[in-house]
């Protein structure tokens, strides 16, 4: 197929449309593509070895892929893509498409097809939707914001450019991308650089909230999410706070969004969140919800102080509570506008500085590493500017409520599907992007749904330590059984296994370490971290041991500085 048989167009340059392709991207400012090849996606990856700009990053599975490119763009501000071929690949794609789809995160999936003279005619993984066959554009259009089929090469520059400004807004876009239209030759056009075109806040909205924030209405607690760090807003948050003498709680997702020694920081929201919080709101009159949509895991615990506190919100989506919302696809103009409406903070008193009050965790009382002692460990010799990717469950909890962000690192805990696994893709795609020591720290059970990715850090030779907390059980799982099931039985533990023992005779010359002792994870720590590439500490602890988790403990009883403080509300 040639697009010279077909109308006239601008003049252009004749290319392939994989190589048109992988040239948009490239304008874009995307440097990575990751994937896993295939017949079906072949003639991209060709594209990708001819390009100077855009390299391939050949992954294990294509869950794992399209995490490397959820955390690429979560910790870039760029957009992350994947490649997969059709089939198993294709549908092996929609559980990560379902992560960024639910966290908005911004990616494109380019998804190799058969070709388009074999749809309907029982092609080898057809999903044209013909003949009885499953209908790909369907089923993508579920975990996405944009999903195309290109049937024709004159449609590729609109709907790439379509699906890319999708992608920007928040979310997944699908590209379905038969073998015939990647190989097809055509006359496209110079790929512009992206310039953002993003309808931003209008003046009139901040400058109504920002009057509504300054009325004297009393107490001020924010409660800020991981757009903010997203949006590399951290210093506006930060004047933001200041200038409305507020108090300020990050969501689990936004760790990193508050320098740790912040004036006013409360902590995390939510079930495995601090006390302090409910105690902030508990005295406050308004709250003001920045880059956060405040879901149930960010909002547990809150909804009877909430139901009494007037709410704002500043951010992309309205939250999932009542609020007065201001939307807004430049979070960081638009706190800086609030800042210059609200004015100077002379008249808000100055907010104390103090550490959160942890959650109270009745000890286990059996063998093996605590949870609280291994977080301290961690964060007695995390480096500077380190990045951080926690899995979900019973590690991931304690994690959130304990570990410390250093200066400069990004925390990024996936909440929008939690699926387990996800960080270990995720990790190495941040790697790539910001090319600085990365952390994993992740649950035996999320290294045995996809840990083997290590398998990819060790071929790229890229900077991720993972850290296996190892249980051996799916430990919220059995927490679950013996809190809701008087744990008369348990399908959650496992026979005891050696992962660091296991990975490091894998992979010679991996360097990879088993501790128990707090000591001992802190040496392994120190060792590792000034290793060039990837390393692999397994921590043995309890299963029994029960998290920061709110759900799980008995009902807090109310403190007497939350009682003190109910006195000054007005």
């Amino acid at each position: 197929m040639n697009l010279t048989d077909h109308e006239p167009r601008k003049t252009g340059r004749t290319v392939r449309v994989a190589d048109y392709i992988v040239a948009v991207l490239a304008a874009e400012g995307v440097e990575h593509v990751f994937g896993v090849g295939g017949a079906n996606i072949e003639d991209l990856y060709d594209a990708l070895h001819r390009s100077r700009d855009v390299e391939g990053v050949v992954a294990k599975h294509e869950f794992s892929a399209t995490t490397m490119a959820d955390g690429y763009a979560r910790t870039s501000n760029r957009i992350g893509v994947v490649a997969a071929t059709s089939g198993g690949g294709a549908l092996n794609v929609i559980a990560g498409l379902g992560e960024a789809f639910a966290s908005r995160i911004p990616l494109l999936a380019l998804v190799g097809q058969p070709p388009t003279t074999l749809e309907g005619m029982g092609a080898f993984q057809d999903t044209s939707g013909l003949a009885g066959s499953i209908d790909a554009t369907r089923l993508f259009g579920e975990v996405s914001v944009y999903c195309a089929r290109v049937e024709s090469p004159l449609d590729l520059e609109r709907q790439l450019a379509e699906a890319l400004a999708a992608a920007r807004r928040g979310g997944p876009a699908v590209l379905l991308l038969p073998k015939d239209i990647q190989q097809a030759i055509g006359e496209f056009p110079e790929p512009p650089r992206t310039v953002s075109t993003a309808p931003r806040t209008t003046t009139t909205d901040v400058t109504r909230l920002a009057e509504a924030l300054r009325d004297d209405y009393g107490r001020i607690t924010v409660i800020a999410g991981d757009e903010v760090a997203r949006a590399g807003a951290r210093t506006e948050l930060a004047e933001l706070a200041h200038v409305l003498g507020a108090r300020v709680a990050v969501t689990p997702d936004a760790r990193d969004v508050l320098d740790p020694g912040a004036p006013g920081r409360l902590g995390v929201t939510g079930a495995m969140g601090n006390p302090d919080v409910v105690d902030a709101l508990q005295a406050s009159d308004v709250c003001l919800l920045v880059g956060t949509r405040l879901p149930v895991m960010a909002r547990g615990g809150l909804d009877a102080v909430l139901e009494k506190t007037l709410v704002y919100s500043v951010g992309s989506a309205k939250p999932y509570l009542q609020a007065c919302h201001v939307p807004t696809r430049d979070l960081r103009a638009t706190l800086r506008g609030l800042v210059t409406e609200i004015g100077p903070a002379a008249s808000r008193a100055p907010v104390a500085q103090c550490d959160p009050t942890p959650i109270d965790v009745p000890s286990s009382g059996t063998s093996g590493l605590r949870y609280t002692d291994a977080v301290k460990a961690l964060s007695a010799v995390m480096p500077a500017g380190a990045d951080v990717f926690a899995d979900a469950g019973n590690t991931g909890a304690a994690v959130v409520h304990h570990l410390p962000v250093t200066a400069g690192g990004r925390f990024v805990v996936a909440l929008g599907m939690g699926g387990m696994g996800y960080t270990f893709g995720a990790a190495i795609g941040s790697a790539f992007s910001r090319g600085r020591r990365t952390f994993v720290i992740a649950g035996d059970g999320a290294f045995y749904a996809h840990g083997l990715e290590i398998h990819t850090a060790v071929e790229y030779d890229v900077p991720v330590t993972f850290v296996v907390f190892n249980n051996n059980a799916h430990a919220m799982c059995l927490t679950r059984e013996q809190v809701y099931f008087e744990g008369a039985y348990t399908y959650s533990r496992f026979r005891p296994a050696r992962i660091a023992a296991g990975v490091g005779a894998l992979f010679p010359g991996l360097p990879s370490h088993t501790v128990d002792t707090p000591v001992g994870l802190a040496d392994s720590l120190r060792a590792t971290t000034d290793s060039a590439g990837p390393a692999v500490i397994e921590v043995a602890c309890d299963a029994d041991e029960l998290p920061p988790f709110l759900p799980f403990l008995p009902a807090r009883q109310p403190t007497e500085r939350s009682e003190s403080r109910e006195g000054v509300r007005r």
